[in-house]
């Protein structure tokens, strides 16, 4: 190459950076971007795709790749050649992605505890590995209260916790709330235990992704009750897996009460579950009420129990969908009862299947009273002591003065609030999702994203089967390739590139994106300021995106016909200060809404009779045309 041409390259090369860095420094004051780095190509797409010069929203480039110029190059070329997996490590901590949902490696325990024979009151505690604790002891109460709350990664191993005691009692109260992903296990605990009670009070609830395991829990007990009370509720994704719990057990009573409420997407299995018990007595009360999407499955559960009663009651009760799954259950049982009413009532019809139910069980009783649609009895064994009472074919709605309780209240509101001087109920917006950032789409588009692939995907992550990731992964994809509902027009994105290209698709290029300024207000009852209708409060369009969880940053990102957006200053009640600037949009065509949609049961309606508002949350984002 001449020299000619060199100084030619360097004096062009120098005129686009030093341009491109003008640009940055305008953008990131305190910012000084290396031009090579993701975030600074991000702004130079930026700049090429959208026609406006409004100043580019800071909430958003925060969430953009911090990759440097050399990790992107060696993280898009292992991607191009499906070798990630080689430094997924370095990837998931220089990407700022988010990869541990399963249990972290053992360091990140707390050391053991000794065994331990008084009474232990654990108050504000976190992260730590009960092994042979409390055994043998007579009588007495071990007491967990606000244990691993509002931390990101609560892990609790109870290994071989209160075996052989007696009279003794396990108290969980408030335990590993508000965490991100909650890895629990419970592996022998009070095995052979006498009397006593394990009870679970607010157990994990506002968590991302529960991952509980009770692994042979409460094994050869004996009068050893356990109960679960408003456990894992308004969580989000997640699994609890039930082993061999309560095996061998004798008049070992576990009650289910508002269990896996307001849930979205949780799953539960249930395997070998009582597994040759005697005069067990399982109740599952208020189990997965008005939860989005719950899979519950019972393998082999109540199999050759004597003398037991198993209990189903407004079990799924108004939940979007969902399946159960029953196999073998209660296979070569004796005198066992099982009752469901109430079951499986859902707004939308959900799927349960009963394969090989009772088979070779001998005088048991089973009763069906109200229960639910869409069942399929497969390999069922006879219908003797089958009771059929009330089998509802009919969705059935419970809507108490218009308005359903369970719904949190604010949620949703109607147009006719978002004027100044009324005063309302804020919901929680606050983002719970693990902090992420988006990958640069030269790295993203490299990467398998169907249900299709999921092979692939768990390689590239190096996620196991059954992994709390895996299923992370599915709801994610599940999401993203349900079909577009009507008037609908969707895309779920891994990088801002690919966000920008869909909200241009749909609205153009004279763009600006809005979300609300904070969290200040969240829970509580404020007062709404001065307000503005978005196009001068005319029908318009929007895309609006919302958080998905996954190892990266992933927005499902959806436009709808017909909607207001407006912004509200947010003032507080009793100052009339202003601590927050909101962003609302009000959907005028509820149409094609499912009659079981939360917003109906808190607003007392029916789809197509009244238009449906909500806040931006934290972290989600409204794309509209610019003013």
């Amino acid at each position: 190459m001449s020299k000619l041409l060199y100084i030619f390259l360097f004096l062009f090369l120098f005129s686009l950076f030093s341009h491109v860095s003008e640009a940055e420094k305008t953008e990131h004051s305190n910012d000084r971007l290396n031009p090579f780095t993701a975030k600074a190509a991000l702004i130079r797409y930026w700049n090429t795709r959208i026609s406006n010069d409004i100043p580019k929203p800071s909430f958003l480039l925060s969430k953009a790749s911090p990759l440097n110029a050399l990790d992107t190059a060696i993280f898009t070329k292992l991607a191009s050649k499906h070798e990630l997996k080689t430094r997924m490590s370095s990837f998931c901590a220089n990407a700022n992605l988010f990869c541990a949902f399963d249990a972290p490696a053992q360091e990140n325990l707390g050391s053991p505890t000794p065994p331990h024979r008084s009474d232990s009151n654990f108050a504000s505690y976190n992260n730590k590995k009960f092994s042979t604790y409390g055994g043998s002891k007579l009588g007495g109460v071990d007491s967990f209260k606000n244990y691993s709350s509002n931390i990101n990664m609560p892990v609790e191993t109870f290994t071989r916790y209160s075996p052989g005691s007696a009279g003794h009692s396990e108290d969980f109260t408030n335990y590993a709330n508000n965490g991100n992903v909650a890895n629990d296990s419970f592996t022998n605990y009070a095995a052979g235990g006498t009397g006593g009670l394990g009870e679970f009070t607010n157990y994990e609830s506002n968590v991302n992704v529960p991952n509980l395991r009770f692994t042979s829990y409460s094994i050869n007990a004996n009068h050893h009750k356990l109960s679960f009370g408003s456990y894992t509720e308004d969580t989000n994704s997640g699994s609890q897996i039930f082993t061999s719990y309560g095996k061998n057990g004798n008049a070992v009573p576990s009650e289910f009460s508002t269990y896996g409420k307001s849930s979205n997407i949780v799953g539960s299995t249930f395997a070998s579950y009582g597994e040759l018990a005697n005069a067990a007595n399982d109740s599952f009360k208020g189990y997965s009420p008005s939860a989005n999407n719950p899979h519950n499955v019972f393998k082999n559960y109540g199999s050759k129990v004597t003398s037991g009663v198993e209990s189903f009651e407004n079990y799924r009760d108004q939940a979007n969908v969902g399946d159960d799954n029953f196999m073998n259950y209660l296979r070569d049982s004796s005198s066992t009862k099982a009752s469901f009413s109430n079951y499986g009532k859902s707004f939308n019809e959900g799927v349960d299947r009963f394969k090989g139910y009772g088979k070779g069980a001998v005088n048991r009783s089973v009763d069906f009273k109200g229960y639910g649609v869409n069942n399929s009895f497969t390999g069922y064994d006879d219908k003797k002591g089958i009771s059929f009472s009330g089998y509802s074919r009919k969705v059935e709605t419970n809507l108490r003065d218009g308005v359903n309780k369970l719904v949190e209240e604010g949620k949703f509101f109607r147009e006719s609030m978002l004027k100044s001087g009324i005063v309302m109920k804020m919901p929680d917006i606050k983002d719970k999702m693990p902090k992420r950032s988006f990958l640069p789409r030269s790295i993203s588009s490299k990467l398998p994203f169907s249900t299709t692939r999921l092979a692939e995907l768990r390689d590239v992550f190096q996620a196991e089967e059954n992994s709390t990731l895996e299923r992370v992964m599915i709801n994610a994809l599940g999401e993203c390739e349900r079909p577009a509902s009507q008037g609908e027009t969707k895309r779920c994105v891994g990088s801002i590139e690919d966000m920008i290209d869909f909200a241009i698709s749909v609205l153009g290029d004279n763009l600006v994106v809005r979300s609300t300024d904070n969290v200040n207000g969240s829970g509580q009852s404020v007062l709404i300021g001065s307000v503005k209708g978005i196009n001068n409060g005319q029908v318009t369009k929007s895309v609006s995106c919302h958080q998905s969880l996954f190892p990266y940053l992933l927005y499902y990102c959806h436009a709808v016909p017909k909607v207001r957006v407006y912004e509200a200053d947010i003032l507080d009640l009793k100052s009339k200060v202003k601590m927050n600037h909101g962003i609302a949009i009000c959907h005028l065509d509820t149409s094609a809404w499912s009659p079981g949609h939360g917003a109906f049961l808190a607003l007392g309606s029916r789809p197509g009779l009244i238009e449906v508002c909500h806040w931006i949350f934290e972290n989600d984002m409204t794309w509209v045309i610019a003013d």
